[in-house]
């Protein structure tokens, strides 16, 4: 028997950052040499005082359902931090606590959009974008910026995406895959942009706010564009700041009454995060940050490392970025030279011939690149440049040959 699927699940793909995670785990359990750098995931483990307040929520038996939304502490540190940070205001009805903050995008999606409604997410973008869209029943319109733009759009480029159909546009800065990072300057050109479409909602995703080392401070976009405050939803999380992927908590402010939308989502979908994850998140954004820093630092190391590595591999180009903990490479010159048809045969080829797991760049908008998580080991990232760099050299002489 043939079961029938919705039309809308047949629409989107599994996650391509997990796939690539799930298959090196499998090659290493059944006794492989593999190196995954496809998980986007910090290795070091939650900081002590941040593990303790979850323990401690156990202990004291917070283990029950809470509020859809969050509970009340979690949601004054969230508005402290947003006031804290990045000069945002907003209150308490205006704040959304979720199972991560890819619940939280999924909410908005569902929350705004309706068939046939475009969402602009811009390219490379994070994979699971424009399938959120499409499962909201929306139409993923991505507008493509290449390593000579700094992969980040410009306003040109915005305003001839937009059409009458927009009512979304989902901004990432610093951005997974690439690690580009919008200026304020660039910020408020594209704002100037979307003053002129008062229908279009915004989202931010500024989850690797924190991880970040850009030539300027860290900007969101209401920061510098308040005018848009009324539209724009500027979404985050803990999990990569802190170390807690696990924990799943991501929380959103916005407008009042889309939040009660996103909320209302919430409610019929997973319900409330984790009572026991919400204590934790507290201790994480009212505690010691100097955790934060100093993961921040070793990640800019490597980064600095693995950007000099790649770009010393016949066939490989990478610009640094301004955060994050990916490199995203551009590798057509290595893919010819290796006989490999598409990045996603490449990627096979690193793996084959490396053991390097990486992630193709097309599940990311951008054909011909790969992305590699550095969230390890600087031990681990010098075998993995050094195996890719041998496989790199052997599968170019043995084409010529």
């Amino acid at each position: 028997m043939t079961l029938s699927l919705s039309r809308r699940v047949q629409r989107v793909k599994p996650s391509a950052t997990l796939a690539v995670t799930a298959l090196a785990a499998r090659l290493k359990a059944e006794g492989k040499d593999v190196i995954g750098l496809g998980a986007g995931e910090p290795d070091f483990d939650t900081p002590e005082h941040i593990a303790a307040a979850g323990i401690d929520a156990i202990r004291s038996g917070f283990t029950r359902y809470t509020n859809v939304e969050g509970i009340n502490e979690l949601k004054d540190a969230i508005i402290a931090k947003f006031e804290r940070d990045n000069g945002i205001k907003y209150d308490r009805s205006q704040i959304l606590v979720s199972s991560g903050a890819k619940q939280t995008i999924y909410n908005l999606c569902m929350a705004v959009l309706d068939p046939g409604d475009e969402a602009i997410i811009p390219a490379p973008y994070w994979v699971s974008y424009p399938d959120m869209v499409l499962l909201a029943d929306g139409l993923p319109v991505t507008p493509f910026a290449g390593a000579s733009q700094g992969y980040k759009i410009t306003p040109r480029q915005l305003a001839a995406a937009i059409t009458p159909k927009t009512r979304l546009v989902l901004l990432n800065s610093p951005c997974n895959p690439t690690g580009a990072a919008y200026t304020r300057d660039e910020l408020r050109a594209l704002g100037e942009v979307l003053l002129e479409h008062p229908r279009i909602i915004i989202g931010t995703d500024d989850m690797y706010e924190k991880i970040y080392w850009g030539p300027e401070p860290f900007c969101s976009l209401l920061t510098v564009v308040p005018e848009l405050y009324n539209r724009t939803v500027t979404i985050n999380g803990v999990s990569k700041a802190y170390a807690m992927t696990g924990w799943r908590i991501g929380y959103c402010g916005g407008p009042k009454e889309l939040i009660a939308a996103m909320a209302t989502i919430q409610g019929q979908s997973t319900s409330n995060a984790s009572s026991i994850s919400q204590k934790a998140a507290v201790a994480a954004l009212t505690g010691d940050q100097e955790c934060v820093a100093r993961m921040n630092e070793a990640f800019k190391q490597r980064h600095d490392f693995v950007v000099k590595g790649l770009n010393s591999l016949p066939g490989v180009s990478c610009i640094g970025g301004s955060g994050t903990f990916y490199a995203f490479a551009d590798v057509t010159e290595a893919m010819a030279a290796t006989g490999c048809r598409d990045d996603g045969e490449f990627a096979q080829f690193l793996l084959n011939e490396a053991g390097v797991a990486v992630v193709p760049g097309s599940p990311f908008g951008a054909p011909g690149h790969i992305r590699l998580s550095f969230a390890c080991s600087m031990e681990t990232l010098e075998k993995a440049i050094d195996r890719m760099g041998r496989a790199l050299r052997s599968g170019a002489v043995a084409r010529r040959a």
